[in-house]
């Protein structure tokens, strides 16, 4: 399950806005800002659509000791 640091550090590695990030999601800003405060409790469904967002954008996930978040390397053929 994704931290609402890893959301927050994500989008700032990828220089998106709260605003980019929600409406590629299908969300709206006031509940990205939520789950980035931690202030909610979004469905699974909502944090898989962020999560694709973040993704597909060029970042991967990490939980391992600590969840963390890092910029995905590109391929250089």
């Amino acid at each position: 399950m994704l931290k609402p640091e890893q959301i927050r550090g994500a989008r700032a590695m990828l220089g998106l806005t709260q605003a980019e990030v929600a409406k590629r999601a299908g969300i709206s800003t006031t509940g990205l800002n939520n789950i980035e405060r931690g202030s909610s409790d979004p469905k699974a469904s909502t944090l898989t659509a962020v999560q694709q967002v973040l993704e597909a954008a060029g970042v991967e996930f990490t939980n391992g000791g600590e969840p963390g978040v890092k910029l995905r390397r590109r391929d250089q053929s």
